[in-house]
């Protein structure tokens, strides 16, 4: 409440932390294990419906601050104090109700002018640097597009081996193939080993790992067991360990299970979509996510955004939208075409021919 009055805004969890370790230094022993007890039990506690359970809350002890406005309101009647009985409810009324009301656009001028930093990570490939910017920064969500077996798995792989050069600690989410295949794709990506030769360079393979500066962590979820709340809570005890989160990777949020499900897969899709962007947004770091085309982009030249399997709309949420198309003869070739399908940075509709091994 002190921290209220001073600044005109509840301290945040973080804060909370500090405020907490300043505070209670002055206090008996006993009062201060008391406090840190009581306040680890709330920050450990994980639920799904904590908005739900807020309002809630809020609305009761609105209703019994106005309850106990209109009993005090009955004795001042007598007195025909109409101003102070008239104080007295619209301040009951007034607590609990929101106190940000949003931008003032001329008292808030300087904030307009502030240096914003993206602090995109660099995605590997240049053409898509330049016009992106330098790649996704903070709460950025990129969505990348093909056929079945076109390398939407791997190009998730060369995204997060860039990360881990850069020096960033790396959450890979495989929902699809077990920890150790991704794990093995790292290895390639990052030594240049060939798949096929990968067990016979064992050694040289941990010596060059060794050398790479960023973290990476692959945390495996079978198919629709894990939903967006999963993926926040796993989140959220890495960053309770000590985890600065560089970049996420999501392989892929199509297959995650609805945090509440209806019986329209495309508003679930949607829903899921919004979800995963605002967790970027919480972690202040990009994601990627892939997803699979309809049968129309099977062998297609190139593959637009009309070939998006299942919700069109699950993509409007996105910053970058790029989409890998390889027809027969490029899988044998080892070549494909990348297509900038939307770009929040720059520019967009443009192809892009790739080497795709």
């Amino acid at each position: 409440f002190d921290y209220r009055d001073k600044y005109s805004v509840h301290p945040s969890e973080k804060i909370m932390t500090t405020v907490l370790r300043t505070e209670i230094s002055e206090e008996p022993e006993p009062v201060q294990k008391q406090t840190r007890d009581f306040f680890a039990r709330i920050h450990n506690t994980q639920t799904e419906d904590s908005e739900y359970v807020k309002s809630i809350a809020i609305d009761f002890c609105r209703k019994q601050t106005l309850k106990k406005a209109m009993i005090e309101s009955v004795s001042l009647l007598k007195s025909s104090s109409f101003d102070e009985i008239s104080k007295i409810i619209n301040d009951a009324i007034i607590l609990g109700a929101e106190n940000n009301f949003g931008y003032d656009y001329v008292a808030d001028f300087e904030r307009r002018f502030e240096l914003k930093a993206r602090d995109p990570v660099s995605t590997g490939w240049e053409p898509i640097d330049e016009i992106t910017q330098g790649g996704l920064g903070k709460g950025e969500l990129g969505v990348g597009i093909a056929s079945t077996g076109a390398g939407k798995s791997f190009a998730l792989v060369h995204l997060g081996a860039q990360a881990l050069k850069a020096g960033k600690t790396v959450i890979h989410y495989t929902l699809e193939l077990s920890d150790t295949v991704i794990a093995t794709r790292y290895d390639s990506c990052l030594t240049g080993i060939h798949l096929g030769e990968h067990r016979q360079f064992k050694e040289m393979i941990y010596e060059k790992i060794q050398d790479i500066p960023g973290k990476l962590i692959i945390k495996e979820y079978p198919t629709k067991s894990a939903s967006t709340k999963t993926i926040a809570n796993h989140l959220e005890g890495l960053r309770k360990r000590g985890e600065d989160i560089g970049m996420i990777l999501l392989d892929y949020a199509d297959l995650l299970r609805p945090v509440r499900e209806t019986r329209e897969k495309r508003h679930d899709l949607e829903s899921i979509y919004e979800e995963v962007r605002g967790i970027a947004q919480e972690y202040k770091c990009p994601i990627y996510t892939v997803s699979q085309t309809n049968r129309g982009g099977l062998n297609a030249e190139i593959i637009t955004m009309e070939a998006i399997s299942e919700a069109f709309n699950k993509c409007f949420v996105a910053d970058l939208i790029f989409t890998i198309s390889r027809t027969i003869d490029d899988r044998q070739n080892g070549t494909g075409r990348f297509f900038i399908a939307k770009n929040r940075f720059g520019e967009d509709g443009v192809i892009l021919t790739a080497k795709i091994d």
